[in-house]
């Protein structure tokens, strides 16, 4: 069993908006192998007079299962050292807590998944639909923590050109088009959610549970719209885009590199 990283960096994204602003960043080779029906992008980065090495792969389609068995494929494929998701979230920062606005990067703290549970009678329900009654069972996945000072400094450094908060992403198997069940579904589990999409979870939990050497998972996923009955798809290749220019500085500046993260 191999033990050591063999690739510097793993992107991912879902959508053909994410993928065309990935490709936008590097001169990206297709690489293929036998019996794999999966297409990945190769392509290398300059850092301090080394050549570093990238990889990005397109999940299939949206959803959890497929990130999940993407991300795995790409872990034991590659051995990256990070396995960074870029793309498109929904914000869901209250307002008392800050301003989010169409662009601005949501850098996941940890991933919890608000659509595990169980649906029953409202009279026994936590969170209650009319006559449906909803008992949440989320669980959540940490981002490691000796790679959120590294993620800090890169949102406070002053070469980073993106707005960034820092906080929990919330994924579900759905896409989310409602107040009502933002505010019973999401905050009424964690109250300081910065973000929503449907893969992050998957993701980090692949990364999290991989056999060593695990990569670090890293979620950047930039503010397309605010999760409620007025979502539209007019910012998505302009979050896209801000996703995966923060992504780029953080490995190209950031990220330590030939090294264990450490703080």
């Amino acid at each position: 069993m191999r033990k050591r990283y063999e690739t510097d960096v793993a992107l991912l994204s879902v959508t053909t908006t994410e993928f065309n602003a990935v490709m936008h960043f590097h001169d990206w080779h297709a690489k293929t192998f036998p019996g794999d029906d999966q297409i990945y992008d190769v392509a290398t980065f300059q850092r301090d007079g080394r050549e570093h090495t990238l990889v990005h792969a397109k999940i299939g389609e949206m959803g959890m299962p497929a990130a999940a068995a993407t991300a795995m494929k790409v872990i034991y494929t590659f051995r990256p050292r990070y396995l960074i998701m870029v793309g498109i979230a929904a914000g869901v920062v209250r307002p008392e807590l800050e301003e989010q606005m169409y662009g601005d990067v949501i850098v996941a703290d940890s991933v919890w998944n608000y659509s595990a549970g169980k649906f029953v009678s409202p009279d026994s329900a936590e969170i209650v639909y009319g006559s449906i009654g909803f008992l949440p069972r989320s669980t959540m996945e940490k981002i490691p923590e000796e790679i959120m000072p590294y993620l800090r400094k890169a949102a406070q450094s002053p070469e980073n050109s993106c707005h960034v908060y820092i906080g929990p992403m919330a994924c579900g198997s759905t896409v989310v088009a409602s107040r009502e069940l933002l505010e019973k579904q999401v905050y009424t589990q964690y109250q300081h959610t910065a973000g929503l999409d449907m893969e992050s979870y998957a993701v980090v939990y692949a990364a999290n549970h991989a056999s060593d050497p695990r990569p670090v998972p890293i979620i950047l996923k930039s503010v397309c719209d605010f999760a409620d009955s007025e979502k539209s798809d007019d910012y998505q290749r302009f979050a896209a885009y801000s996703s995966c220019e923060f992504a780029q500085f953080l490995y190209e500046k950031i990220l330590p590199m030939g090294e264990e993260p450490k703080n």
